[in-house]
């Protein structure tokens, strides 16, 4: 079985996965290359000598440096928390191609403030530029999955979905290695630390260049009833013309999706509003969208993405070089898994039991690392080199980045993408983001007290709450993939979740042979109709003499 080969809810024709759907995933993604490279550069660039140096870290207390740390970190989270929600009304009214150039065009100017902090002006501006990102990363954290997910067919939603993720992490591993890159390279000077901030800009101003290729999401503009330029932009995507069979049917599902939401929630900028707070239905999804990026950040993921050297010093590693290296190798290690689960897993194993095995591998290495540091307590009896019980927990924390990063890193995003209504998409996912960065928050601004009050107890914390998301997963969330974004309501309404999807999947192919075969009575009666009007002519007409 071929790598890119999928699973069709219905017969698809191969123009559809084309390359202009994966152009306009990849373009639409530079949002998540912004997000990947601010969120790992700068934990390794605030441990560079040049950047403490030239904020005066050598005359503060270790717990002045450490509020200081959770502040440059934390003011991203929170802008992208508010960020997330601003991003509602503008994907709402204006559309998601406009929302996307609009986070770009904000975290610009947040990336540019903070090339504008040095030792004499303060940290002022780097407070106020990671705030101002923050509002941009926390917009296309929003937009991004919608846009691609409403592109997508159901047989490649997840893949191209991750190519969100996949740009998240090559957003970070440039970042991850770039502090080991300058710190080896330059001397220990203003240019040395500015060069990662300076970087920034990068991404954001790719994703203004792209824009020219970006299409409008057909489904947005079916609901603000642009119904001519919606069915030429999926036409233009799916490369098929506006008669074709396939064409046909996604436009009839459209059609019965958004009159099932008039009849439901209703069509408007404040009805799913007032949905989320009345119907029950939206708020169980709502609920559980929120508490699927509780359990990500439950697995400790940003502790290490922010703090990565801090993590790596606590197993016994020592050396800002040396442990800017292996920070570098967690990132390698990230990616390539990416890679992975982008081709083969989620649209094949998908969603549901990658989350079980993720947590449940995850949770048994994080164990094992803290019980190390329990153990041999290499912080406080520091060694030149890594013994065997060091170099084991190293591994093991590799292992738990192999079992994290296929699974509950990109996973989340998916599902969050496409179990919502079209009308109430776009709230439900600034809710989603939203939720996603106020745990992130809460993580990053309190990471370094936990690890200098718990110490190996932080492990144990997060390997805990793995447990935890396995029942959760379990019971509530049912398997999506390969299902129509109009067939969501019935699946989670399917009952058991875990015997949901291939319930739905069956009805669904019988839907689907029903609607064929009500094409060919319905194209038989016309022919037949028309060979009688042939008839009925060729009898009306005089003979010739």
């Amino acid at each position: 079985m071929s790598i890119l080969k999928v699973v069709e809810d219905r017969p698809t024709p191969k123009s559809v996965y084309n390359w202009r759907i994966y152009l306009l995933a990849a373009v639409a993604s530079f949002t998540s290359c912004m997000i990947g490279y601010d969120s790992a550069f700068i934990g390794t660039t605030l441990a560079l000598d040049s950047f403490k140096k030239e904020f005066h870290f050598d005359t503060m207390s270790s717990s002045s440096q450490n509020l200081i740390n959770s502040n440059i970190v934390s003011l991203y989270q929170a802008g992208a928390f508010f960020g997330a929600l601003f991003a509602y009304p503008v994907g709402h009214f204006w559309g998601r191609r406009i929302g996307l150039l609009t986070s770009a065009v904000v975290f610009l100017l947040g990336a540019g403030i903070m090339l504008g902090a040095n030792g004499s002006r303060g940290i002022g501006l780097i407070y106020a530029g990671r705030v101002l990102a923050g509002v941009g990363v926390g917009a296309g954290s929003n937009i991004t999955p919608i846009y691609i997910s409403e592109l997508a067919p159901p047989a490649i939603r997840g893949r191209l979905v991750g190519v969100y993720e996949l740009g998240w992490q090559l957003g970070g591993l440039v970042g991850f290695w770039i502090n080991y890159g300058v710190s080896e390279t330059l001397p220990a000077t203003h240019e040395q630390w500015i060069i990662p901030f300076a970087v920034q800009l990068i991404p954001a101003g790719l994703l203004l260049i792209g824009a020219v290729f970006l299409r409008e999401s057909p489904r947005w503009l079916f609901s603000r009833g642009h119904r001519d330029k919606a069915i030429a932009n999926l036409c233009w995507i799916r490369q098929l013309a506006e008669n074709d069979i396939y064409v046909l049917e996604e436009i009839a599902a459209i059609d019965q999706a958004l009159e099932e939401q008039r009849s439901t929630i209703g069509t408007g900028f404040w009805k799913p509003f007032k949905a989320a707070g009345t119907n029950k239905r939206v708020m169980w999804r709502l609920f559980l969208g929120s508490m699927l990026f509780f359990w990500q950040n439950g697995s400790g993921i940003n502790a290490i993405n922010y703090y990565s050297v801090t993590v790596f010093k606590s197993i016994g590693i020592t050396g800002t070089n040396t442990g800017l290296l292996t920070t570098g190798i967690f990132g390698v290690v990230k990616t390539v898994f990416t890679f992975v689960w982008l081709l083969y897993l989620i649209d094949r194993v998908g969603r549901r039991n990658l989350l079980l095995i993720g947590a449940a591998g995850g949770s048994v290495c994080l164990w094992i690392v803290g019980a190390y540091i329990k153990i041999a307590q290499p912080v406080e009896h520091p060694k030149d080199h890594l013994e065997s019980g060091g170099i084991a927990a190293v591994f093991f924390f590799y292992l738990w980045t192999v079992f994290y990063t296929p699974t509950w890193n990109g996973t989340p995003w998916v599902l969050n993408s496409e179990m919502f209504d079209s009308n109430m998409r776009s709230l439900a996912q600034a809710f989603a983001a939203a939720s996603n960065w106020l745990w992130n928050f809460l993580v990053s601004r309190f990471t370094p007290q936990m690890f200098a009050t718990m110490d190996y107890g932080v492990y144990f914390f997060f390997a805990s709450l793995m447990i935890c998301s396995i029942f959760f997963v379990f019971f509530l969330i049912p398997e999506t993939k390969g299902i129509p974004l109009e067939s969501m309501d019935r699946l989670f309404a399917t009952k058991p979740i875990w015997r949901a999807h291939a319930h739905v999947v069956a009805t669904l192919r019988e839907d689907e042979e029903q609607f064929r075969q009500d094409v060919m009575e319905s194209n038989l009666a016309e022919r037949k109709l028309g060979l009688e009007q042939i008839e009925d002519t060729a009898v009306q007409q005089p003979k010739s003499s």
